[in-house]
């Protein structure tokens, strides 16, 4: 569609206003979902061929990792040209018609927003170089003097969330330094430039106009740094990222950007929203991403990196909630993402506990995220071939962490058939090697298959519609239970059981079973819970 012609908005369930409160989203990564031309890497038109299977799985919208102009440095997260869709992907037109038919599913379609840094081939990072140290456009980045007699050191202690240090030095006589918090290939924007906002809110309206239904805002928290760009005094700040506020994240003067936005999609007609990608040290901290006059939804990585552990499970549930309900948001839930590994490795436990947390998950009130290929239970790829990787943390992080904080083997093209050269992502090879066996955890492999995870995520999310007790709302009551269990009670009758321990425990059965992770359990007045297990119960 053009923008005098955006896609129309979906016509289903998901059309209602507030769609977004209680939405399952399903983050489609575009190079490894699906790719229709076969080169190797999935593309626009993969996905529009492939968005039937969301419809069926029973999601309310779909994330799209960036697809814009892009070198690649860092998959796409370091953009050229914002309103550009890479060729590797497709074209405008392609995006277009992603977006009609999948609002024509009743899938809504929410972007990746790269607001914090750019590429180093960006117009306007070029021309800064290229001009030298008097031209007007360093401005726009964060371009100073290095310290020492001759300016050989980086003008700070900030270090790289890749590693290393956050600041390179332009070659040759120039020899100012610029910021990138992640990549040399990623400069960061000055958002005390008006230029930047400026130009920020005009990305917002050609998406808009164009028919998203809203932006993830990447490094939501990292907009801002403050004023001075002073030291932090530490090393190893990689591991005080979300733990505590640094001068380069979480600074307070992000929050009258995002007013700004809402102001804007505000003025868009079915309730468009911004979902932050923002690294908090608490629950009350990311709440203030979400004000009523912010944003609408912030990741809770609180509850992502939450130990498979009843007792760090319900505290974490009962912050998150805790910390949402005086701001009136929804709290979101979320297991995997392209940035961490994969939730049926990470958790341990094998297939079992990864299906076990997903209904839990599921059971909680507000929204969940979805990351491609977890509805087919698959595993970390944790054996790639070094030659095979690009992510750019390998090679600055590997040294120092080995495969912590390695985001390839979460990135591993989807198996859609059993056989094929790579299962059915396309005709020809995959940009990352597919492990042997792949097939065997395809789409087609799970169909109709009862006791397949594809299966049990379908089961689970047709319920989510339909139940009076899932999804809405923002209470959950906890009920006695044993050591490692957790018994929750949602309005509407639903009650939600959950075995984290490695045995089997006997409980009062509270009503009729609905679903369950595993074995369905049979029940007269008692019944038995199995290790790793969580039943939903319509009590």
């Amino acid at each position: 569609m053009t923008p005098d012609q955006p896609a129309p908005a979906p016509s289903q369930d998901s059309a209602r206003p507030d769609w977004w409160r209680d939405a399952v989203i399903y983050q489609v990564y575009p190079r490894s979902f699906a790719d229709a031309d076969g080169d190797g890497m999935g593309d626009l038109e993969g996905i529009r061929r492939r968005l039937p299977h969301l419809r069926d799985l029973g999601v309310d919208a779909v994330w799209l990792s960036p697809f814009y102009a892009s070198p690649q440095a860092d998959a796409g997260y370091d953009v050229t040209d914002y309103r550009a869709v890479d060729p590797m992907f497709g074209t405008l037109a392609d995006a277009d018609a992603v977006l009609r038919d999948a609002h024509a599913l009743g899938l809504r379609v929410i972007v990746d927003l790269v607001p914090n840094h750019c590429s180093d081939r960006h117009a306007w990072f070029r021309q800064a170089v290229d001009e030298g140290p008097t031209s007007p456009l360093r401005a726009r980045f964060h371009f100073r003097d290095g310290r020492g007699e001759s300016g050989e050191l980086p003008p700070n202690d900030w270090e790289s969330v890749f590693g290393g240090p956050a600041w390179t030095r332009l070659p040759g006589p120039d020899g100012q330094w610029y910021l990138h918090l992640f990549a040399p290939e990623q400069p960061d924007f000055n958002w005390e430039h008006p230029a930047v906002r400026d130009e920020f809110r005009a990305v917002l309206r050609f998406w808009l106009d164009r028919g998203v239904d809203g932006f993830r805002v990447d490094v939501a928290h990292g907009l801002v740094k403050a004023p001075g760009l002073p030291d932090t005094g530490t090393t190893g700040q990689i591991e005080l990222l979300g733990h505590q506020v640094l001068p380069f994240f979480d600074q307070d003067g992000v929050h009258a950007i995002y007013r700004s936005w809402r102001t804007l999609l505000d003025e868009y007609p079915g309730e468009r929203i911004a979902v932050a990608e923002a690294w908090a040290p608490s629950p009350e901290r990311t709440a203030r991403y979400v004000r009523p006059d912010e944003l609408h939804q912030a990741f809770n990585f609180h509850y992502l990196g939450t130990a498979w552990d009843a007792p760090a499970l319900r505290e974490t549930i009962d912050a998150s909630l805790d910390a949402m309900r005086p701001v009136g948001a929804p709290t979101t839930w979320v297991l995997s993402n392209h940035d961490v590994v994969r939730h049926a490795t990470r958790l341990g436990g094998a297939a079992a506990r990864a299906r076990a947390a997903t209904l839990l998950m599921l059971a909680l009130p507000g929204s969940a995220y979805l990351y491609q290929g977890e509805e087919l239970g698959l595993p970390e790829v944790t054996d790639l071939p070094d030659e095979a990787r690009q992510d750019p943390a390998f090679a600055r992080r590997t040294g120092a962490l080995g495969q912590a904080g390695l985001r390839d083997g979460c990135r591993v093209p989807l198996p859609w058939t059993e056989d094929g050269p790579s299962y059915g992502f396309g005709d020809g090879g995959s940009w990352l090697p597919q492990p042997d066996g792949w097939g065997a955890l395809s789409v087609a492999a799970q169909t109709g298959d009862p006791d397949s995870t594809l299966e049990l995520y379908r089961a689970a999310l047709a319920l989510r519609r339909t139940h009076p007790g899932l999804g809405a709302g923002t209470e959950v009551t906890w009920l006695d239970a044993p050591d490692g269990v957790l018994v929750l009670r949602r309005p509407g009758g639903l009650v939600c059981t959950v075995n984290t321990t490695d045995t089997a425990v006997r409980l009062p059965s509270p009503g009729k079973p609905l679903l369950s992770s595993g074995q369905l359990p049979s029940t007269d007045s008692e019944f038995i819970l199995p290790a790793d297990t969580t039943v939903w119960w319509d009590a």
